[in-house]
């Protein structure tokens, strides 16, 4: 069960759901690039009720039933959509959990002082992950993805002021990463590179097989791993 939450940022809102347990620790979930709060992370707030963790999900505004289009939405305008979330339940520590470009962006939110631990799924960290993205923008003016999804400059004037050296740095939490060795969209190796600068503790996890998007099993491996992971901090 969960309970449902209208969040306002910036005169809009901000959907978003609350999976409630006994207990102070707390998972928060980003979802990727195109995806919303509903499908799978349903089932990992419900995993992570069981574990003993309040979880949350959320729409970032441009996408689900949040607010705004998604071609006004940027990395600034998640980041902002992650701390109203964060401060509306007010949690006095939590975990974040990212796919995709939700790990971009619970990549650079890793450095709140409540943060305690990261874990990201087949994460975004350096930019040029969107090399493609960039290069068509830069063509045509704008990237219409599909019927609900298009993206112009705003979003790589937005993007650039985000990259990795930022925050590779300055996060000092655990991290953990999971990713498929055949993932065609965000290469594997970008993680272990990623793995390799960060300065603070580090768990790579690879799913041979997997690609971009995980099979049943290889989702319920990553559950089993994420949450031995998480009662080790």
């Amino acid at each position: 069960m969960s309970d449902s939450h209208s969040i306002p940022v910036d005169g809009e809102s901000v959907a978003a759901e609350h999976h409630p347990a006994a207990g102070d620790r707390w998972l928060v979930f980003c979802h990727g690039f195109l995806s919303d709060k509903s499908g799978s992370y349903e089932a990992r707030c419900e995993r992570a009720v069981e574990e003993g963790y309040d979880a949350v999900r959320f729409d970032f505004r441009g996408s689900g039933d949040s607010d705004r289009p998604f071609v006004e939405s940027t990395l600034s305008t998640r980041l902002a959509d992650l701390r109203a979330v964060v401060d509306y339940f007010e949690p006095t520590s939590y975990a974040l959990f990212g796919s995709s470009f939700g790990g971009k962006v619970a990549l650079h939110a890793a450095t709140d002082d409540r943060v305690e631990a990261v874990a990201k799924r087949a994460p975004v960290t350096y930019n040029r992950a969107f090399d493609d993205y960039r290069a068509a923008v830069a063509d045509a003016g704008e990237l219409r993805i599909d019927d609900g999804h298009a993206i112009d400059g705003r979003f790589f004037d937005d993007f650039e002021q985000y990259p990795f050296a930022d925050v590779s740095d300055a996060i000092d939490v655990p991290v953990a990463m999971f990713h498929g060795a055949s993932d065609t969209s965000v290469p594997i190796a970008d993680t272990f590179e990623a793995a390799a600068t960060l300065d603070t503790d580090v768990m790579v996890s690879k799913f041979d097989g997997e690609g971009h998007r995980f099979s049943a099993a290889a989702e319920r491996r990553l559950l089993d791993r994420l949450f031995a992971w998480l009662s080790e901090r």
